[in-house]
Protein backbone atom coordinates (compact mmCIF):
# COMPACT_ATOMS: atom_id res chain seq x y z
CA UNK A 1 0.00 0.00 0.00
CA UNK A 2 1.66 3.45 -0.68
CA UNK A 3 0.77 6.55 1.46
CA UNK A 4 2.37 9.91 1.08
CA UNK A 5 3.21 11.00 5.15
CA UNK A 6 4.27 14.86 5.19
CA UNK A 7 5.14 14.72 1.62
CA UNK A 8 7.34 11.15 1.49
CA UNK A 9 6.04 8.04 -0.28
CA UNK A 10 6.00 5.33 1.64
CA UNK A 11 5.61 1.94 0.88
CA UNK A 12 3.22 -0.03 3.85
CA UNK A 13 3.15 -4.03 3.92
CA UNK A 14 0.75 -6.38 5.80
CA UNK A 15 -1.69 -4.12 7.48
CA UNK A 16 -3.61 -6.99 8.70
CA UNK A 17 -1.08 -8.98 10.03
CA UNK A 18 -1.99 -9.48 14.10
CA UNK A 19 0.56 -8.01 16.16
CA UNK A 20 -0.98 -8.62 19.56
CA UNK A 21 -2.54 -11.88 18.89
CA UNK A 22 -4.69 -11.80 22.72
CA UNK A 23 -6.71 -9.07 21.62
CA UNK A 24 -6.10 -9.21 17.30
CA UNK A 25 -4.14 -5.83 17.55
CA UNK A 26 -2.89 -5.44 14.30
CA UNK A 27 0.64 -3.70 12.20
CA UNK A 28 -2.09 -1.14 10.80
CA UNK A 29 -3.55 -0.19 13.92
CA UNK A 30 -0.06 0.17 15.85
CA UNK A 31 1.08 2.27 12.58
CA UNK A 32 -2.34 4.59 13.64
CA UNK A 33 -1.01 4.92 17.07
CA UNK A 34 2.01 6.25 16.24
CA UNK A 35 0.62 8.52 13.56
CA UNK A 36 -1.95 9.95 16.31
CA UNK A 37 0.34 9.86 19.38
CA UNK A 38 3.04 11.47 17.45
CA UNK A 39 2.60 15.38 18.48
CA UNK A 40 3.53 13.96 21.80
CA UNK A 41 5.90 11.71 21.18
CA UNK A 42 8.40 12.93 18.43
CA UNK A 43 10.02 15.95 20.74
CA UNK A 44 11.04 13.26 22.70
CA UNK A 45 12.61 11.05 20.43
CA UNK A 46 13.74 14.00 17.64
CA UNK A 47 18.04 14.51 17.39
CA UNK A 48 18.24 11.16 19.51
CA UNK A 49 20.00 7.89 18.96
CA UNK A 50 17.55 5.29 18.26
CA UNK A 51 17.57 1.65 19.35
CA UNK A 52 14.82 -0.25 17.32
CA UNK A 53 13.09 -3.47 19.05
CA UNK A 54 11.77 -5.19 16.14
CA UNK A 55 8.82 -8.02 16.46
CA UNK A 56 8.61 -9.26 12.55
CA UNK A 57 5.71 -12.02 13.33
CA UNK A 58 4.35 -10.41 16.59
CA UNK A 59 4.92 -9.78 20.01
CA UNK A 60 4.87 -13.71 20.93
CA UNK A 61 7.31 -14.12 18.31
CA UNK A 62 11.02 -13.65 18.02
CA UNK A 63 12.03 -10.03 18.17
CA UNK A 64 15.72 -8.56 17.89
CA UNK A 65 17.09 -5.25 18.51
CA UNK A 66 19.30 -3.03 16.05
CA UNK A 67 21.01 -0.33 16.84
CA UNK A 68 22.51 0.22 13.01
CA UNK A 69 20.27 2.10 10.71
CA UNK A 70 18.98 -0.41 8.33
CA UNK A 71 20.55 0.24 4.93
CA UNK A 72 17.72 0.16 3.35
CA UNK A 73 16.08 3.32 4.71
CA UNK A 74 14.73 6.11 2.39
CA UNK A 75 17.33 8.55 2.01
CA UNK A 76 15.36 10.77 4.02
CA UNK A 77 15.56 8.80 7.16
CA UNK A 78 18.42 10.46 9.05
CA UNK A 79 21.24 8.87 11.14
CA UNK A 80 23.93 9.75 13.11
CA UNK A 81 27.12 7.96 13.69
CA UNK A 82 28.46 6.91 17.37
CA UNK A 83 31.11 5.44 18.56
CA UNK A 84 30.57 2.61 20.63
CA UNK A 85 33.80 1.24 21.72
CA UNK A 86 36.19 0.75 19.13
CA UNK A 87 33.17 0.08 16.63
CA UNK A 88 30.97 3.16 14.97
CA UNK A 89 27.36 2.15 14.62
CA UNK A 90 25.00 4.59 12.12
CA UNK A 91 21.89 4.92 14.42
CA UNK A 92 18.39 5.93 12.92
CA UNK A 93 17.34 9.32 14.23
CA UNK A 94 13.43 9.77 14.35
CA UNK A 95 12.68 12.94 13.49
CA UNK A 96 10.02 13.62 12.07
CA UNK A 97 5.91 11.86 11.28
CA UNK A 98 7.27 9.92 7.75
CA UNK A 99 10.56 8.21 9.79
CA UNK A 100 8.11 7.47 12.59
CA UNK A 101 5.59 5.15 10.29
CA UNK A 102 8.51 4.02 8.32
CA UNK A 103 9.92 2.55 12.05
CA UNK A 104 6.19 1.43 13.26
CA UNK A 105 5.93 -0.45 9.78
CA UNK A 106 9.28 -2.45 10.42
CA UNK A 107 7.58 -3.81 13.10
CA UNK A 108 9.83 -1.98 15.70
CA UNK A 109 7.04 -1.85 18.34
CA UNK A 110 9.19 -0.38 21.15
CA UNK A 111 10.86 2.48 20.72
CA UNK A 112 14.45 2.70 23.49
CA UNK A 113 15.80 6.13 22.64
CA UNK A 114 19.46 7.27 24.32
CA UNK A 115 19.34 9.48 27.46
CA UNK A 116 21.82 11.61 25.54
CA UNK A 117 21.11 14.09 21.89
CA UNK A 118 23.11 11.92 19.20
CA UNK A 119 25.28 15.72 19.14
CA UNK A 120 26.13 15.42 22.80
CA UNK A 121 26.20 12.03 23.27
CA UNK A 122 28.13 12.33 26.46
CA UNK A 123 25.69 14.75 27.77
CA UNK A 124 22.61 13.12 28.97
CA UNK A 125 19.63 15.37 28.98
CA UNK A 126 17.97 13.49 32.01
CA UNK A 127 19.18 11.27 34.96
CA UNK A 128 16.99 7.95 34.88
CA UNK A 129 15.90 5.62 37.71
CA UNK A 130 14.19 2.19 36.27
CA UNK A 131 12.18 0.46 39.35
CA UNK A 132 11.70 -3.18 38.53
CA UNK A 133 9.58 -5.22 40.65
CA UNK A 134 11.01 -8.41 41.93
CA UNK A 135 7.62 -10.88 42.16
CA UNK A 136 5.69 -10.90 44.44
CA UNK A 137 5.89 -7.03 44.44
CA UNK A 138 4.25 -5.10 41.49
CA UNK A 139 2.99 -1.79 40.70
CA UNK A 140 1.90 -0.84 44.16
CA UNK A 141 5.78 -1.47 45.29
CA UNK A 142 6.96 0.80 42.65
CA UNK A 143 4.54 3.76 43.40
CA UNK A 144 5.69 3.46 46.91
CA UNK A 145 9.87 3.90 45.85
CA UNK A 146 9.05 6.11 43.20
CA UNK A 147 7.45 8.80 45.90
CA UNK A 148 10.33 7.95 48.48
CA UNK A 149 12.24 8.49 45.26
CA UNK A 150 11.01 11.74 44.83
CA UNK A 151 11.26 12.76 48.32
CA UNK A 152 14.86 12.07 48.23
CA UNK A 153 14.98 14.45 45.10
CA UNK A 154 13.57 16.84 46.08
CA UNK A 155 15.80 17.36 49.35
CA UNK A 156 18.54 17.73 46.46
CA UNK A 157 16.48 20.93 44.57
CA UNK A 158 15.53 18.63 41.66
CA UNK A 159 12.36 18.24 40.44
CA UNK A 160 11.22 14.75 38.83
CA UNK A 161 8.45 13.22 36.65
CA UNK A 162 7.45 9.46 36.52
CA UNK A 163 6.05 7.36 34.21
CA UNK A 164 4.73 4.07 33.77
CA UNK A 165 6.89 1.68 32.04
CA UNK A 166 4.32 -0.05 30.40
CA UNK A 167 5.32 -3.45 31.74
CA UNK A 168 5.61 -4.33 35.23
CA UNK A 169 7.51 -1.22 36.21
CA UNK A 170 8.30 2.39 36.82
CA UNK A 171 10.69 5.26 35.37
CA UNK A 172 11.72 8.28 37.19
CA UNK A 173 13.22 10.60 35.62
CA UNK A 174 15.36 13.87 36.22
CA UNK A 175 15.39 16.72 33.71
CA UNK A 176 19.04 18.26 33.20
CA UNK A 177 18.72 19.55 29.87
CA UNK A 178 21.68 21.95 30.40
CA UNK A 179 24.73 20.36 28.52
CA UNK A 180 26.58 19.93 31.29
CA UNK A 181 26.77 16.89 33.41
CA UNK A 182 28.06 13.59 32.13
CA UNK A 183 27.37 10.46 32.65
CA UNK A 184 30.77 10.27 35.28
CA UNK A 185 28.02 12.74 37.08
CA UNK A 186 24.70 11.03 36.88
CA UNK A 187 25.93 7.42 37.55
CA UNK A 188 27.45 7.78 40.99
CA UNK A 189 24.57 10.12 42.02
CA UNK A 190 22.23 7.91 40.68
CA UNK A 191 23.95 5.18 42.16
CA UNK A 192 24.18 6.82 45.36
CA UNK A 193 20.21 7.64 46.00
CA UNK A 194 19.45 4.02 45.21
CA UNK A 195 22.05 2.71 47.99
CA UNK A 196 20.49 5.42 50.10
CA UNK A 197 16.78 4.49 50.02
CA UNK A 198 17.69 1.12 50.12
CA UNK A 199 19.55 1.17 53.43
CA UNK A 200 16.88 3.41 55.11
CA UNK A 201 13.80 0.78 53.45
CA UNK A 202 15.88 -2.64 53.22
CA UNK A 203 12.56 -4.63 53.70
CA UNK A 204 11.41 -2.16 50.36
CA UNK A 205 14.73 -1.48 48.04
CA UNK A 206 17.28 -3.07 46.95
CA UNK A 207 20.53 -1.45 44.27
CA UNK A 208 21.72 -4.35 43.21
CA UNK A 209 21.16 -6.72 40.19
CA UNK A 210 21.18 -10.23 42.16
CA UNK A 211 18.30 -12.34 41.85
CA UNK A 212 18.39 -13.93 45.13
CA UNK A 213 18.12 -10.16 46.59
CA UNK A 214 15.49 -9.32 44.99
CA UNK A 215 12.63 -11.28 45.78
CA UNK A 216 9.38 -9.09 47.31
CA UNK A 217 11.47 -5.73 46.52
CA UNK A 218 11.80 -3.35 44.24
CA UNK A 219 15.20 -2.68 42.48
CA UNK A 220 16.00 1.26 41.43
CA UNK A 221 17.82 0.12 38.77
CA UNK A 222 20.57 3.33 38.64
CA UNK A 223 22.81 1.31 36.10
CA UNK A 224 20.39 2.71 33.27
CA UNK A 225 22.24 5.93 33.32
CA UNK A 226 25.00 4.91 30.73
CA UNK A 227 26.27 6.55 27.41
CA UNK A 228 25.85 2.50 26.09
CA UNK A 229 21.79 2.10 27.14
CA UNK A 230 18.83 2.92 26.86
CA UNK A 231 15.44 3.25 28.20
CA UNK A 232 12.01 2.92 26.60
CA UNK A 233 10.79 6.04 25.29
CA UNK A 234 7.56 7.89 26.53
CA UNK A 235 4.56 6.80 24.68
CA UNK A 236 6.42 3.66 23.29
CA UNK A 237 4.23 0.58 22.74
CA UNK A 238 5.31 -2.35 24.73
CA UNK A 239 5.50 -5.95 23.55
CA UNK A 240 2.81 -7.74 26.42
CA UNK A 241 -0.71 -9.67 25.68
CA UNK A 242 -1.82 -6.20 24.98
CA UNK A 243 -0.89 -2.94 23.35
CA UNK A 244 0.05 -1.48 26.19
CA UNK A 245 2.20 1.82 26.49
CA UNK A 246 4.98 3.58 28.76
CA UNK A 247 2.26 6.37 30.16
CA UNK A 248 3.52 9.76 31.55
CA UNK A 249 1.64 10.03 35.00
CA UNK A 250 0.77 13.17 37.89
CA UNK A 251 2.49 12.13 40.97
CA UNK A 252 -0.92 12.31 43.16
CA UNK A 253 -2.15 9.48 40.58
CA UNK A 254 0.17 7.00 42.44
CA UNK A 255 -2.44 7.30 45.42
CA UNK A 256 -4.30 4.35 42.99
CA UNK A 257 -1.80 1.77 41.55
CA UNK A 258 -4.48 -0.48 40.19
CA UNK A 259 -5.52 1.99 37.63
CA UNK A 260 -1.56 2.51 36.20
CA UNK A 261 -1.85 0.82 32.99
CA UNK A 262 -2.85 2.32 30.31
CA UNK A 263 -3.47 0.93 26.51
CA UNK A 264 -3.19 3.02 23.19
CA UNK A 265 -6.95 3.58 23.25
CA UNK A 266 -6.16 5.35 26.82
CA UNK A 267 -3.03 7.07 26.36
CA UNK A 268 -4.33 8.80 23.10
CA UNK A 269 -7.46 9.92 25.16
CA UNK A 270 -5.50 10.79 28.20
CA UNK A 271 -3.12 12.86 25.57
CA UNK A 272 -6.27 14.57 24.01
CA UNK A 273 -7.36 15.51 27.95
CA UNK A 274 -4.00 16.34 29.45
CA UNK A 275 -1.79 17.04 26.40
CA UNK A 276 2.03 16.15 27.21
CA UNK A 277 2.80 15.41 30.82
CA UNK A 278 6.22 14.25 29.79
CA UNK A 279 6.95 17.88 27.97
CA UNK A 280 8.75 19.73 31.33
CA UNK A 281 11.42 16.74 30.75
CA UNK A 282 12.46 17.68 27.51
CA UNK A 283 12.23 21.62 28.67
CA UNK A 284 13.21 22.02 31.98
CA UNK A 285 16.57 22.80 32.88
CA UNK A 286 18.42 21.86 36.15
CA UNK A 287 21.96 21.43 37.76
CA UNK A 288 23.29 18.60 39.62
CA UNK A 289 24.19 19.21 42.92
CA UNK A 290 28.02 18.41 44.01
CA UNK A 291 28.15 15.02 45.45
Amino acid sequence: MEVEVEGRRLSLSNLDKIMYPEVGFTKGQVIDYYTRVAPVLLPHLRGRPLTLKRYPNGVEGQYFYEKQCPSHRPEWVRSAPIEMGRKTIDFCLCDDLPTLVWLANLADIELHPSLSLAERIERPAVMAFDLDPGPPAGIPECCEVALLLREALTSLGLESFVKTSGSKGMQVYVPLNRGEATYDDTKPLSQALARHLEARHPKLVVSTQKKELRRGKVLIDWSQNDEHKTTVSVYSLRARPTPTVSAPVRWDELGDPEALSFDSAAVLERVAQDGDLWEPVQALQQKLPEL
